[in-house]
C-alpha cells in the first residue's frame, strides 16, 4: 500500500477519479436533494476534502523524493572531496619524506582503489598519467628536487581535472573559463 501511494502518478489518478466522480454524485444527488438543502454543502465539503488530502499528499510525496536526492547528492561530493583530499595528503607526505618506502606506495595504491569508486573517468585517466610520471621519477625510491617539480607539476594537472569533477558547474558559471582557471593552477605549481 505504501509502494501504491509512492507513485505520484496514482495519486493524480486518484484525484481525477474524486473530482470526476464528485462531479457526477453532485448532478444526481442534486436531484434527489431539492427537499433537503444542506446536503449538497456537505457533499461538497466532503469531496473537496478528499481532493485536497490527495494533492497533499501527492505535493509532498514529491517534496520527500527531492530532499532525498539532494542529501544524497550532498553525502556523495562529502566522499568524493574527502578521497581527494586524502589522495593529495598522501602524496604530499610521500614527496615531503623523499625516500619511499612500500607503505608509502601501498597507501598510493589504495588511494587508487578509493578514487576508482568515485572519481570521474577524466581524473581517473589523469590519476594514471601521474602515476606513470610519479613511477617514472621515483624508480630508485629517492625523491630529488626534480623528481618533487615533476610530481608537483604532475599533481597541478591532476588537481584541475578534480577540481573540474568537484566544482565544474560553478566553474561554469564564474566569471573565469576553465581554460584560465587551468592557467591559473599550472602557474601556481612552477612557482614553488
Amino acid at each position: 500500500m505504501k509502494k501504491l501511494f509512492s507513485n505520484n502518478l496514482f495519486l493524480m489518478f486518484m484525484s481525477a477519479f474524486v473530482f470526476v466522480s464528485g462531479y457526477f454524485f453532485i448532478r444526481l444527488a442534486y436531484n434527489f436533494t431539492d427537499s433537503m438543502p444542506f446536503v449538497q454543502e456537505i457533499v461538497l465539503i466532503v469531496l473537496g476534502t478528499l481532493a485536497t488530502i490527495l494533492i497533499t499528499a501527492m505535493l509532498l510525496n514529491k517534496q520527500t523524493s527531492v530532499e532525498l536526492d539532494k542529501e544524497q547528492s550532498i553525502k556523495f561530493i562529502e566522499l568524493k572531496t574527502e578521497t581527494y583530499q586524502r589522495l593529495i595528503d598522501t602524496i604530499e607526505e610521500i614527496v615531503s619524506e623523499q625516500d619511499i618506502t612500500s607503505e608509502m606506495l601501498n597507501r598510493l595504491r589504495f588511494n587508487g582503489h578509493r578514487l576508482a569508486i568515485f572519481a570521474s573517468p577524466s581524473v581517473l585517466e589523469e590519476y594514471e598519467n601521474f602515476l606513470n610520471i610519479f613511477n617514472e621519477g621515483t624508480e630508485d625510491r629517492h625523491v630529488s628536487l626534480k623528481d618533487a617539480e615533476s610530481i608537483s607539476h604532475a599533481l597541478a594537472r591532476l588537481t584541475v581535472f578534480i577540481r573540474s569533477d568537484l566544482l565544474g558547474t560553478l566553474d561554469s558559471e564564474s566569471s573565469y573559463s576553465r581554460k584560465e582557471i587551468t592557467a591559473q593552477i599550472m602557474e601556481n605549481a612552477k612557482n614553488y
